[in-house]
């Protein structure tokens, strides 16, 4: 038994929700979601692992069940870690056979990895077994994927298994080499639902709170700079960009700001005390009424990138970020650094693999600051759209990507966490509507949201199929996080509450639709760990991530990476769950 089976296992013993199990354990409930899905498992031995045991002996205390002791616990959680066995064999057969195919200097390759060469010989021949395989896999994925060029992958195509177009980004082509090399022990949720979570829980409202965003003032006194200024190495190009924001902050300039950087991350994320000045000089940029153009880095391992978004998510929920990205593979040897306003401009450059070494001018003339700022322009008309973000301020543009979206042929389909408002009867609508005491104007507009809806999905079903996963509630749980209409495509501010009979009642309806046209399908999935977000795909053209708790926003990602990513995401669906109501 696997250790997300033996928790669930405890908690259907136990009788308790996922929630009253976090309190006992003094766990966050998005770690314990995690948990419950196999997105990540603790460590043994560890303060959140010793948490788990003490908050299930609690519970069992409190619930009679004298069997479930600390110790008995401890152990079958233990072995449940114990039992999620790598598999060496296939790797280490995996590893020889690309190490022996490719032009591969074992020499450069353990110095890389900070090992001895005879250390990965014996490796490779089975005689040792590396203490981290999966970090070791990524090791050597991307030594190979930086010493290959993109023209010459074919040969790791063959090896692999997979189409040659499929590596001609690094970050793909190291994801492929690592789920290769591991036998698929690397899932793609491992990376997404991290970023996915962060959306689900993440609450603008709590956030401006923290920062005081609704109390920040903008100094009136200007930030003098002198005409140019140079910053050099990590330091100083820290207090470089600072001194940019200021400069920009505060001055009566109304441009906007373009900004593209794609010099190592690592260096920058090091060191809290900078980025909590960076968040707060974005913060403070935003609060100005400034719109920024961001060109993000994605010729980088996907969970690095995927790092970096998560740390965007609450600027993209002002709606006032717009992010980009450069097709195809540029330079790996030069770093740049551009940030252009009306104000300023900084530019920088460093060789990629000595950040430290770097350089930054931060000007302020005339001539100068319309030469960065032409340069700036050129390279955002060069950029793609990572992902369009829709607010309520921009209700009309979602239309008229909703209507487009519609129009476009192709299979869909959705990860929902609410159940679809197009299988929901205008009775049942109107009972639900009248107990939240929704206002008469409010319920109108619903009620032709919801007819509108249930033409939307007989249109596309005569042509498209459309495969929707929902989640299944138990009462006890449903009563802490009951289920909300599904309303962001209206941009409706406030929740509308089902009651648990009402959500019984939704889901026999959609049932019963699944059976009435042959092109739907409905999954259950009672593990479902988002309550906040909706994920409609159409396949090979975009995914969008619809955030349903106030206020509504929309992220319609086109990144082919990003997309393709989310188009393959698996949300783990357990033996006990019904698998196609259609079919029951």
């Amino acid at each position: 038994m696997t250790f997300d089976e033996q928790l669930n296992k405890y908690i259907s013993i136990l009788g308790c929700s996922a929630k009253e199990l976090a309190d006992a354990s003094g766990l966050s409930a998005s770690v314990l979601s995690r948990y419950r899905t196999g997105a990540r498992s603790p460590e043994k031995d560890t303060e959140q692992f010793e948490r788990l045991v003490h908050g299930i002996s609690v519970l069992a205390k409190k619930r009679e069940h004298p069997e479930l002791t600390e110790e008995t616990v401890r152990t079958a959680l233990t072995h449940s870690l114990e039992g999620q066995a790598f598999p060496y064999e296939q790797f280490q057969k995996n590893l020889d056979t690309l190490l022996s195919a490719l032009p591969v200097n074992i020499v450069d390759l353990a110095r890389s990895l900070n090992f001895d060469s005879s250390y990965i010989s014996r490796i490779r021949n089975g005689q040792r077994k590396p203490s981290d395989p999966l970090l070791f896999s990524e090791g050597v994925a991307r030594f190979i994927t930086n010493h290959t060029e993109v023209k010459k992958r074919g040969t790791i195509a063959t090896i692999i298994g997979c189409k040659e177009e499929e590596l001609f980004t690094d970050s793909c082509c190291l994801e492929k080499i690592v789920s290769w090399l591991t036998a698929g022990q690397t899932a793609g949720k491992d990376i997404l639902l991290p970023f996915l979570s962060k959306i689900d829980e993440f609450d603008l409202n709590d956030f401006i709170r923290s920062i005081h965003f609704d109390e920040l003032k903008i100094p009136s006194l200007p930030f003098r700079i002198p005409a140019s200024k140079n910053y050099y190495g990590t330091e100083e190009m820290k207090k470089g960009t600072l001194d940019f924001f200021k400069a920009t902050v505060l001055s009566k300039s109304e441009l906007p700001l373009i900004a593209n950087d794609d010099t190592p991350m690592a260096e920058k994320a090091k060191g809290s005390d900078f980025m909590k000045k960076f968040i707060f000089a974005v913060a403070l940029t935003l609060k100005k009424g400034l719109h920024i153009h961001f060109i993000h880095n994605i010729n980088r391992p996907f969970d690095e990138m995927m790092m970096g978004l998560e740390g965007w998510i609450p600027m993209y929920m002002t709606g006032q970020i717009s992010p980009y990205y450069l097709k195809g593979v540029h330079n790996k040897v030069f770093g740049h650094f551009l940030f252009s306003s009306g104000a300023a401009a900084l530019s920088g450059e460093c060789i990629t693999d000595y950040p430290q070494n770097g350089k930054m001018y931060l000007t302020n003339n005339k001539t100068e600051l319309a030469y960065y700022r032409q340069r700036a322009e050129d390279l955002l008309s060069k950029a793609s759209p990572l992902m369009e973000i829709y607010r309520s301020e921009t209700e009309h543009l979602f239309s008229v990507f909703v209507r487009k979206d519609i129009e476009t042929p192709g299979n869909r389909r959705s990860i929902l966490s609410s159940l679809p408002v197009a299988t929901l009867s205008e009775d049942l609508l109107v009972r639900i509507l009248a107990h939240n005491d929704i206002e008469e104007a409010d319920k109108e507009k619903i009620l032709r949201y919801a007819s509108g809806q249930r033409s939307l999905y007989r249109e596309l079903l005569s042509r498209d199929c459309i495969t929707e996963e929902i989640p299944v509630i138990e009462k006890a749980e449903y009563t802490e996080n009951p289920m909300l209409l599904s309303l962001s495509d209206l941009f409706y501010e406030r929740d509308v509450v089902y009651t648990y009979e009402e959500y019984l009642e939704h889901m026999e309806l959609t049932k019963a639709f699944s059976r009435e046209y042959e092109n739907y399908t409905v999954k259950q999935n009672s593990r479902y760990p988002f309550r906040n977000i909706q994920i409609r795909i159409n396949e090979g053209n975009w995914v969008t991530i619809s955030k349903s708790k106030a206020p509504a926003i929309h992220f319609v990602i086109y990144n082919p990476q990003l997309r393709t990513a989310l188009e393959n995401m698996v949300v783990p669906v357990f033996e006990d769950d019904i698998k196609a109501s259609g079919n029951e």
